[in-house]
């Protein structure tokens, strides 16, 4: 089982929300973008947020768009011994600096979790330093269980902390 590890953040100082996944997939890897996976709901999701349709636009544009909005992405994972693409598959994790993260970025009101594995291990970090903290339902495919309808309205909600 070979050692995984996380891209880069995308931020720049304006970021006023940081959205957190766990680690990136298989697709994603190999592809080295976010949420490259063509079923993850990733960029519908958070085009809600924003306002924006971002599926159309290509990987760049999509980060320009983010980072426009005030949206900036990371894992809370930085590195682990993953076999495939699922959270629980996770061993040896080794967690990115998220607490130096989040004081390097003077904008920054809120973080969003996207999913259990990612909320657990962010939360338990950035607890108690003055952010909004706001767990969300994966949009994973893997995570059926929670319909669309339903993680389109909390992610929407993320609109409030670019206003």
């Amino acid at each position: 089982m070979s050692r995984k590890s996380s891209f880069p953040p995308v931020i720049d100082p304006d970021v006023r929300l940081l959205v957190l996944g766990s680690l990136p997939g298989e697709r994603s890897l190999a592809e080295q973008r976010y949420y490259a996976h063509p079923r993850n709901r990733f960029w519908h999701l958070i085009g809600l947020a924003i306002g924006r349709d971002l599926e159309p636009l290509e990987y760049s544009q999509r980060l320009d768009a983010l980072l426009d909005a005030g949206v900036g992405l990371w894992d809370v994972i930085g590195s682990a011994r993953r076999q495939g693409s699922l959270d629980a598959a996770i061993r040896e994790a080794e967690h990115n600096p998220l607490v130096e993260l989040a004081a390097s970025l003077p904008r920054l009101r809120a973080v969003a979790f996207n999913g259990a594995t990612s909320a657990r291990i962010g939360m338990a970090q950035l607890g108690g330093i003055g952010l909004s903290l706001v767990p969300l339902p994966s949009s994973s495919p893997a995570n059926a269980f929670v319909p669309l309808h339903e993680k389109e309205k909390l992610w929407s909600g993320l609109g409030e902390f670019l206003r």
